[in-house]
């Protein structure tokens, strides 16, 4: 806290947790003690999805600075203020089950605002700190991350039973206040990098600045999966313990402190571990203990309730989840270029946070197919994928995984038309998948809601190709989002696999990679 870079990332931290401690903890666990059906609880949980695509708006925070504070500041304090108003107006929904789709749409609006104030914020990071600095600064800012995301998010599950939830959401408004005042007082990055000057430029450089490295699909495949076990295990803890019996207090203030001080140390020991035996050793070790951990949980699903089994089960899950996410954070750090900051962290993050937001709804359509504890059984398997793509990268025993930018090869670039013509045809198999995985999805959802129904997907995909109603235009969008996503990032593959991107994944500082 000596240095004023250090400690406005730190500080600043608390409002980018917040936010998610809201959405993620205790939205759910309100809706779940108001008597909102689990599978309902669950897909509250996708108001989360703007954190995951907050890279497709994170070029605008690139190439656009505001009229006050700078490129970074400026956008973070218009997403504070956004996250001051929307937090505020959850004070007047009240406590009635019938207003659980108000309470989504307002939470959704709280992650819009969440996920801008960090494609800011992340983007601030990378920029300001100095690279002696980054090893302590991910520690301090987790610190402050955590105690507002699970400390602040879990507390209140507490207190709004002994007063009330309108309360309580105008104090969680009345915080971001002081987090305004810091943004301002903030420091501006030291020789900021140079900020794109078209807004093509913003979209198009960064992913080919990423996708010139070395193994750059197994890297971002990694991403996903790494924590993706972890994500299953932890997105309806809360409703997971009401149902097992545990009491408001077991859920907000026992499970917040173990879950604060697992998280908290995890990650101060394993930035620490990281600098000693190096991030690919770490990122191993780490690996493999947040995936056994999630046993812990099993056994509370067939223990009678226990607070001491309870947080017991949550202090090791959250220590090995500190210990993986302070190795994870390090690598992503040195993955993002300066220039890009906030667009590439951003699809980083996104591609990180992707698990969180599809495993509430998976969590809850599972659970009320198998029940809790075969699910977390389960959840084993789910961190394999993530283990084999490190091998690919970082194979077990490399002391540092490799990150550089391949070699250049003797391949013809190609034209705008061939590379237009590989934007579709992969934007054409994007948007397929996405059909498939939400006609699915559809299918398990009539078979929970008629028990002996039979799996029908057929009818969710008519859905999709002839909405009949705002929730059906709104899935359509998305699947057609989802492809052109996957068109742009065809493309860009292809692009950076022909000679393209080598200059934009120079470093800012002139130099290639390490």
């Amino acid at each position: 806290m000596t240095s004023w870079r250090t400690a406005s990332v730190a500080l600043l931290s608390f409002s980018s947790g917040l936010p998610l401690g809201v959405v993620w903890i205790a939205i759910p666990d309100w809706m779940r003690s108001a008597g909102i059906d689990i599978r309902v609880v669950g897909l509250l949980t996708l108001a989360q999805a703007p954190w995951s695509f907050k890279v497709l708006w994170s070029p605008l925070l690139d190439r656009f600075s505001p009229p006050w504070m700078g490129r970074r500041r400026g956008w973070i304090a218009i997403a504070q203020i956004a996250l001051f108003g929307s937090t505020l107006a959850l004070a007047g929904v009240g406590h009635r089950p019938d207003t659980a789709w108000v309470v989504g749409a307002l939470a959704f609006a709280i992650a819009l605002a969440a996920a801008t104030q960090d494609i800011a914020y992340d983007a601030y990071t990378v920029d300001v700190l100095k690279p002696e600095e980054q090893g302590v600064a991910v520690g301090a800012k987790t610190f402050f991350y955590m105690t507002a995301f699970r400390g602040v998010g879990s507390v209140v599950i507490a207190i709004a039973a002994a007063w009330s939830w309108p309360v309580v959401n105008v104090c969680l408004a009345l915080l971001y206040l002081p987090m305004i005042l810091i943004t301002w007082k903030a420091p501006e990055p030291p020789d900021a990098a140079k900020a794109p000057t078209t807004l093509r430029e913003a979209i198009w450089q960064p992913f080919l600045g990423f996708l010139a490295r070395h193994r750059a699909l197994e890297i971002l495949a990694f991403v996903f999966f790494y924590k993706f076990a972890d994500n299953l295990a932890t997105s309806l803890t809360r409703p997971f313990l009401s149902d097992m019996g545990y009491g408001a207090f077991d859920r907000g203030v026992r499970l917040t402190v173990v879950t604060w001080l697992g998280i908290v140390t995890g990650t101060i020991i394993g930035g620490i571990l990281t600098d000693v035996i190096g991030l690919g050793h770490s990122l191993w070790i780490f690996g493999l203990l947040q995936i056994f951990s999630n046993i812990g949980y099993v056994i509370v699903a067939r223990s009678e309730p226990s607070s001491l089994l309870m947080c017991g089960a949550a202090g090791f899950d959250n220590l090995t989840t500190g210990l993986g996410s302070g190795a994870f954070t390090v690598m992503l750090l040195r993955l993002t270029q300066k220039r890009f900051s906030a667009t590439q962290y951003a699809l980083f993050s996104s591609l990180f946070g992707l698990p969180r937001i599809v495993a509430g709804p998976i969590t809850g359509f599972a659970v009320d197919a198998v029940g809790w504890e075969t699910f977390f059984w389960s959840t084993l398997l789910a961190g394999i994928p993530g283990l084999l793509l490190l091998q690919r990268f970082c194979p077990l025993g490399t002391r540092e995984p490799r990150l550089t930018i391949e070699p250049a090869r003797a391949r013809r670039p190609l034209s705008v038309v061939e590379l237009t013509a590989g934007g579709i045809a992969g934007g054409a198999v994007g948007a397929a998948l996405a059909a498939a995985i939400d006609a699915t999805l559809a299918g398990l959802k009539g078979m929970s809601a008629a028990p002996g129904a039979a799996f029908d997907p057929v009818a969710g995909l008519m859905r999709l190709l002839r909405p009949a109603d705002l929730s059906g235009w709104f899935e359509t969008s998305g699947v057609l989002i989802f492809g052109l996503l996957t068109g742009l990032a065809t493309a860009a593959i292809l692009a950076a696999r022909h000679g393209a991107g080598r200059e934009a994944a120079a470093d800012s500082h002139g130099h290639a990679d390490p």
